[in-house]
């Protein structure tokens, strides 16, 4: 018999939701949205009908206790993910919340546990883990065909200041700027591809005049442990670009491009500056299989690959990495809780 789609609702509908989620649910073969809500109801009836969307709730509290809603999937600015998450969580909802997973770990922990006390499924939309070119890099690299990774680096670069959202660079909002908004895929992308996790941080940024209060531009430096070096840089004034490699005690892997989705991507393996491997990989259904992974969690047949113990992991090396930023020492991740 075949099992009807989970049906999703985007709380915090906006520019991602149009640009990336839609045309992902579209695709989807286990995972349909059937609702949102945004805070502007103008513009939410407008986009309902639009895009033929069943559920235009005209509350936060309406579209979490629907009984026509399983999921919960947050996309609102990074200050409203908290709330957003326990008001959804009162109602037995899943969650799936979007990166950086709140304002700092402190706030992401509280999230965690309590998705754990009610006893439902919560993911972070960390969508890169299931990027074919990360997929592919860990499992060369847990194979063990570039032998102990020593070394490694993962670049996001795009320009802020012609992004439709107003609301990034503001401090009340949003957790950051390109640190928390897209070096945390960088630490997620290095944690998921190496296996390990990040002991410390060291941070140079600078803000400019467009950015405000927050950084425009950031180089991280971070211990890992299995004796990893890595480094993040997260630039919000170039042309997009991106980038993972890992350097290893007998051979390295580059892909650049490595976290796009929209074109091919090229995964490079070499040992002593020959190349060894090329495969060449599309990333484009990479938020379909992560809407697809969270409806099979949901059912309980699969599991999800970013969790909310993910999530919190990464919140700790952003609070790291700030707080560096800060002191200008090199800061260790603090325990949780």
């Amino acid at each position: 018999m075949t099992q009807l789609p989970v049906r999703f609702a985007i709380l915090g509908f906006g520019h991602h939701a149009v640009r990336r989620l839609l045309p992902a649910f579209l695709q989807s073969e286990h995972a349909t949205l059937v609702g949102m809500w945004r805070r502007d109801q103008v513009a939410a009836a407008k986009n309902c009908v639009e895009y033929k969307i069943p559920h235009c709730f005209s509350t936060r509290e309406e579209l979490c206790s629907s009984p026509e809603i399983d999921v919960v999937f947050i996309t609102s600015p990074d200050a409203m993910h908290r709330d957003d998450m326990l008001l959804a969580l009162s109602h037995g909802k899943a969650v799936l919340c979007e990166k950086p997973l709140a304002m700092n770990a402190a706030e992401a922990e509280e999230m965690n546990a309590a998705a754990k006390a009610a006893g439902v499924l919560f993911g972070v939309a960390q969508n890169f883990r299931y990027n074919h070119s990360l997929e592919w890099m860990r499992e060369q690299i847990a194979a063990g065909r570039i032998g102990q990774p020593q070394s490694a680096h993962a670049q996001y670069t795009y320009p802020a200041q012609t992004a439709p959202r107003t609301w990034i660079a503001d401090p009340s909002l949003a957790c950051g700027g390109p640190i928390a908004d897209v070096g945390v895929h960088c630490i997620d992308a290095l944690r998921f591809v190496l296996g390990e996790d990040v002991v410390s941080v060291s941070t140079l940024a600078r803000k400019d005049e467009a950015s405000g209060k927050v950084e425009a531009i950031a180089s991280l430096q971070m211990e890992m442990t299995g004796g990893v070096y890595a480094n993040v840089t997260a630039n919000a004034r170039g042309l997009y670009r991106t980038l993972v490699e890992v350097v290893g005690s007998e051979g390295a892997l580059v892909a650049e491009s490595g976290l796009s989705v929209d074109r091919p991507v090229q995964v490079v393996l070499t040992r002593a500056g020959e190349v060894i491997e090329t495969t060449t990989v599309e990333n484009r259904d990479g938020y379909v299989r992560m809407l697809d992974s969270f409806a099979h969690a949901f059912r309980g047949d699969g599991s999800y690959a970013a969790t909310g113990e993910d999530g919190v992991l990464n919140m700790l090396g952003l609070d790291a990495a700030y707080k560096s930023w800060k002191t200008g020492l090199r800061e260790p991740l603090q325990a949780k809780a």
